[in-house]
């Protein structure tokens, strides 16, 4: 509900503050006197577009403002915490959850004299759109002009289906349906790749291929690469190495011993002669005696070495084949087998990847099957109830319509099916349910009903309004509902009907009422009294709470016009205290 609504420089609006109460709130004054700026002010907290001429003469800005109190509004609740505008905690209430929590929300709407317009929720600036998301289905506005509510299928199928008490059957189709959507998006994507899938999976699999033939593996290729030297340079390494085995130890057969090994040993037996001497030269004979032994391995592994070495053109030609197989696949998929590696892991993934595009058409196919199963059963249960609800709510809206003095007005609930066409495979339903329910009506007995929005009057839609928000008054969860000219054509004992019905809504939502008709007003928990005046040669319109004595002569206008004389008044208190 909305506790305090302030207007600043709205058209004959200087500034005004009302404190609404719970229940029916009404607003009373003479014809002209700036009524309609309220509602034009609450439209635009609900994010109507703001008129050219919407600013008081002279301002450069204006401003709408209204503090809600958010109980029993956890939806809404809970779609600020998700946008990040969380209502503020009421001091006084006690600790609760998150969202139940929350119990106090300050909207704002400025408009600026260069037409600009701002909105903030909860202190944060928001885009003007954003009110309309927030607050367009909770601000619910009825006039002569007509009922946003009352124009749409759409909303008579919501109003229905909470009539029902089948809102999340609802929301169940309509997310079962939507998902069928997703999924056959996705399956029509993984096929329509199917060629382009399989031309890439044969690539990959020659890649594979390639890969897996060369064995590879670092220590391999080293060594592979480590023979391909051997032969390549084969007689260039017997003759060194033959120079070296002879250095080393001598050339068999040769003359003299010129070798290392020779001289060395040569060298040791005169050390260990003089040792004897000098005992000193122990280390030096010492550390001869470890070099002889040195030279004689190395000259014994050298020779091994001659002895293995390979001067072998075919095994050349080999080497040399694979040599440049290698080559060719560096060339193509990185320098060093790590890289190679890397890639053959990565062209195994997407071999598996691509390899299970069928088993996920497969389980998307089954998740489709489910889809339509669910949205089906849950569609076919919300087809069933909505016709027993369409039964229960056409007769309790005729008698609401009876109440508010249109016997022979006729008002039923259509179910019309919806078309199968370019329905999705297997879906007996669309996102709304299988039919789209329409509120028909006729004002007149005898003539057939039709779609309120084509056969109702300004005042007839008004008070059909009622009778409907009346008959759904516990299932609607609107915030507030505010009703111009609801009194348009009536008077009398029609409209004390009008003001009972009105109380009767007004138990279950906060009911603001502009009226003409003293009969009306006197159902008010608030009365509010608009009126204009002229100060320093400028007029500007009043918003004043009326109580006691005051309210018995607003009354009394009304009932019998400018002179207020005690039998008015004593009419006024009759209605007030019937």
């Amino acid at each position: 509900m909305i506790e305090v609504l302030r207007i600043d420089n709205l058209a004959l609006v200087e500034s005004v503050e009302l404190e609404f109460s719970s229940g029916l709130n009404v607003l009373t004054g003479e014809t002209g006197a700036g009524k309609s700026i309220v509602l034009s002010a609450l439209a635009l907290l609900a994010g109507a577009r703001a008129a050219s001429d919407s600013l008081r003469g002279g301002a450069e800005e204006g401003a709408v403002e209204a503090l809600f109190r958010m109980d029993g509004h956890a939806d809404v609740a809970r779609e600020l915490v998700a946008r990040g505008l969380a209502a503020e905690p009421d001091p006084n209430a006690p600790p609760r959850g998150d969202v139940d929590g929350h119990r106090e929300l300050i909207v704002r709407r400025t408009l600026h004299a260069n037409g600009r317009s701002r909105a903030r929720v909860g202190g944060q600036l928001v885009p003007v759109s954003t009110l309309l998301e927030l607050f367009g289905g909770q601000l619910e506005i009825s006039s002569q002009h007509g009922s946003q509510a009352l124009r749409t299928s759409a909303v008579h199928a919501q109003a229905l289906d909470a009539f029902a008490d089948k809102t999340s059957l609802r929301e169940i189709v309509a997310r079962e349906v939507t998902r069928v959507g997703v999924l056959d998006q996705e399956i029509a994507t993984l096929r329509a790749a199917e060629e382009e899938r399989a031309r890439r999976l044969d690539f990959l699999q020659y890649q594979r291929s390639e890969l897996d033939n060369e064995e590879l593996d670092v220590e391999g290729i080293a060594s592979l690469e480590a023979e391909h030297r051997r032969l390549t340079h084969a007689e260039r390494l017997a003759e060194e190495v033959s120079t070296a085995s002879a250095a080393l130890g001598g050339m068999e057969g040769g003359e003299g011993d010129a070798s290392a090994e020779t001289a060395v040993a040569t060298a040791r037996r005169a050390l260990a002669a003089a040792s004897r001497m000098d005992p000193s030269l122990e280390t030096l004979e010492a550390r001869l005696e470890s070099l002889e032994s040195e030279l004689r391995d190395l000259t014994v592994t050298t020779s091994d070495y001659l002895g293995e070495l390979e001067i072998d053109p075919r095994k050349l030609l080999e080497v040399e084949a694979k040599i440049s197989s290698l080559e060719a696949l560096r060339r193509k998929y990185g320098q060093s087998v790590e890289e190679m590696l890397a890639h053959r892991d990565d062209v195994e993934r997407e071999i598996e990847s691509l390899s299970g595009a069928d088993d996920r058409i497969r389980e998307l196919e089954q998740e489709r099957a489910n889809a339509v199963t669910a949205a089906n059963e849950a569609s076919l249960r919300l087809s069933k109830a909505r016709l027993r609800a369409a039964r229960k709510l056409a007769k309790a809206v005729q008698g609401e319509l009876a109440d508010l003095a249109m016997d022979g007005a006729e008002f039923k609930v259509a179910l019309e099916k919806i078309s199968t066409d370019n329905r999705p495979e297997g879906l007996e339903t669309g996102i709304g349910g299988r039919e789209r329910p329409e509120f028909h009506f006729s004002a007149n007995q005898g003539e057939a009903p039709r779609p309120i929005q084509k056969v109702a009057s300004g005042g007839e839609l008004s008070r059909l309004f009622l009778a409907i928000k009346n008959s759904l008054r516990r299932a609607d969860r609107n915030m507030v509902i505010v009703f111009d000219e609801v009194d348009a054509g009536i008077g009398g004992a029609v409209a004390e009907r009008v003001g009972r019905v009105l109380a009767e809504l007004a138990t279950e939502h906060q009911v603001l009422c502009i009226t003409h008709l003293p009969q009306i007003a006197a159902f008010a928990d608030r009365h509010f009294v608009v009126r204009k005046e002229a100060r320093r040669g400028r007029t500007r319109t009043l918003v004043e709470r009326v109580e006691g004595s005051l309210r018995v002569d607003e009354l009394a206008r009304m009932a019998g016009g400018e002179a207020v004389t005690e039998v008015t008044r004593e009419h006024a208190r009759s209605l007030l205290n019937p």
